[in-house]
């Protein structure tokens, strides 16, 4: 054998450059699909030969069964495998025909995802949720959910496994090698360019004749149409039925009648076509010239909801009778438990809106006003009888006379005396009782009522007072805030703030009472429109000190007096005297 050692001779770089082109010819990798020659077969191993492999490859024979190519399969032939090893620690080299012929699918699957084109495929078996697809060229395996298979339900699918067909790719895995098809794609594809060649051939005003009721819903009802070039299916729309009213379309319609459309719509983007029945007849609406404002008519009920009525004025012409034009007087009531569908009620035209094509009617305005009956009868400032009808945490409310309206009675209109929330729980439910009719506002329909206005009034004993004027008062208890006093012969409690209660602030100590004391104190401030009223013991110390001081000019000691600072206040009036 020759040693090549020095590489400058030309026969070193001649071999070289040999080995180098051979090497290139074959690029052995690891992961990479080569080409294998067939060179034995056996019983359990198939032989190969790939060039640059320092041995021969062996595949199972069940491997190759599994691919399908056992039978086919010949000594001399090429195959494609993935060399997964050159070498492993036996030293044999490790291939696979099965995940080479795997990734030659999904190699395909993959461009035909991209280029958008549909394969071939056949449904080999049920699963959960679906069925799995075999692509005819490379034996891979893909799912097609339920959902997929069809574009309307399927009880039985057995006539469509085992045969060849078009499948769309929808979704690939490249991470876990999933792949989902969909059959649906490929039948609705075929449906859609027959449609789009049906529905050309339709314009808006069309009348098509003998359309077959062929279902319906709360929306609308669905029609069959059948053409020359095949038949499609179209939407009826619940206001497109008829003029009137209708609640739902079974209640005109049977399934296989036959009615006459006229096209109203055409959508090429949803290959939708809407039609209408009611504008095959005259639009009822034209009529409403028959109508005044303000004049009263028979109307029918034909459908009741929790905001009112509708009604018709004469076949196909409806109308809206809302619920707070029902009654006067009752408030959030449900016109379910006043009329009844297809009742006879007199109304008053109210509006009418030519544009909009509405109309607006009222039963309330046929009858009369009860407020203006209650302000005729009873104005302002009279008195009337109520009965207690309800309660809440600050009013009552009475039905008055025999008018059916409740009067509102704030809790502050109970009583001139006592607290608002106490005095509430002395009345109950079903109480007669008699008030005085306050205010009445006919337009916002609300009457407010008042018990104490009917009492005398207590205040009224400080009409003949005035500011500094003293009275006396019995003290009915104290608290860190002051003293709790009622002037005698007055039943208005007063407080007497803890700061007026002395000059001193040692002596303005509420604790100093006990209940029951006789005192004089003087009127602070007197408001007969708020109705209020300040007392103060300390203003009255204040003038009488002040009174003291003016009717005596010679000094005095002040040791006697209650008064601290007055003795002082002599001698400084003295000595202002002598100088003068």
């Amino acid at each position: 054998m020759e040693i090549y050692k020095d590489l400058n001779l030309p026969a070193t770089q001649q071999f070289e450059k040999l080995l180098n082109s051979q090497l290139s010819k074959n690029k052995i990798e690891e992961g990479k699909i080569i080409e294998g020659k067939v060179t034995k077969i056996t019983n359990k191993y198939v032989f190969l030969f790939i060039p640059g492999l320092k041995s021969e490859p062996v595949i199972d024979i069940n491997e190759i069964k599994m691919i399908g190519m056992s039978e086919g399969i010949k000594e001399g032939e090429l195959i494609s495998v993935l060399l997964e090893k050159i070498e492993d620690k036996n030293g044999d080299v490790i291939v696979s025909a099965q995940k080479a012929q795997k990734i030659k699918g999904w190699n395909q699957l993959v461009k035909c995802y991209e280029n958008n084109e549909l394969i071939n495929g056949k449904i080999t078996q049920k699963t959960k949720g679906g069925v799995i697809v075999e692509h005819v060229e490379t034996g891979s395996l893909m799912f097609c959910p339920g959902s997929q298979i069809s574009d309307k339900p399927i009880k039985n699918i057995d006539h469509l496994i085992g045969v060849q067909q078009k499948f769309a790719l929808i979704k690939l895995d490249m991470v876990r090698g999933n792949s989902v098809v969909s059959r649906r794609q490929v039948v609705s594809s075929s449906k859609k360019e027959d449609k789009v060649k049906i529905i050309e051939k339709f314009k808006v005003g069309d009348i098509i004749k003998d359309a077959v009721v062929k279902g319906y819903s709360s929306f609308g009802c669905f029609f069959e149409v059948t053409t020359p070039d095949g038949t499609l299916d179209t939407l009826c729309h619940l206001q497109e039925i008829s003029y009137s009213r209708v609640n739902h379309p079974d209640e005109i319609f049977n399934i296989g009648e036959k009615h006459d459309l006229k096209v109203i719509s055409i959508d090429m983007e949803k290959l939708q076509v809407g039609c209408s029945i009611k504008q095959l007849s005259p639009d009822p609406f034209e009529h409403i010239s028959n109508y005044q404002i303000g004049s009263q008519y028979k109307v029918k009920v034909v459908k009741i909801t929790d905001y009112g009525c509708f009604c018709e004025l004469e076949a196909g012409l409806s109308t809206l009778l809302h619920s707070s034009e029902i009654s006067w007087t009752k408030k959030n009531l449900s016109p379910k438990k006043m009329f009844n569908v297809g009742d006879q009620i007199d109304c008053i035209i109210t509006e009418i809106d030519k544009e909009k094509r509405r109309v607006a009617i009222s039963h309330r305005l046929t009858q009369e006003n009860p407020y203006s009956k209650l302000e005729n009868e009873f104005p302002v400032g009279s008195e009337i009888e109520g009965v207690i009808s309800s309660f809440n945490e600050y009013a009552i409310y009475l039905k008055l006379g025999d008018f059916d309206i409740d009067g509102f009675l704030h809790s502050n209109d109970l009583s001139y005396i006592g607290k608002p929330e106490d005095e509430l729980k002395k009345y109950k439910k079903g109480e007669t009782l008699k008030v005085k009719i306050l205010e009445i506002k006919k337009s916002e329909q609300k009457v407010r009522i008042g018990l104490k206005q009917l009492q005398k009034d207590p205040f009224d004993w400080f009409r003949d007072k005035k500011t500094n004027d003293a009275i006396t008062v019995k003290v009915i208890s104290s608290d860190n805030k002051g003293l709790f006093v009622k002037p005698e012969g007055c039943d208005v409690e007063i407080l007497i703030k803890k700061s007026q209660i002395a000059m001193s602030a040692s002596d303005a100590r509420p604790s100093r009472f006990v209940g029951g004391e006789r005192i004089d104190a003087a009127i602070a401030e007197l408001n007969f429109e708020k109705r209020k009223v300040s007392l103060s013991i300390k203003l009255l110390e204040e003038i009488m000190n002040a009174k003291a001081i003016k009717e005596h000019s010679s000094p005095l000691s002040g040791k006697n007096l209650p008064f601290s600072s007055l003795s002082e206040q002599l001698d400084d009036k003295k000595s202002k005297k002598d100088k003068d």
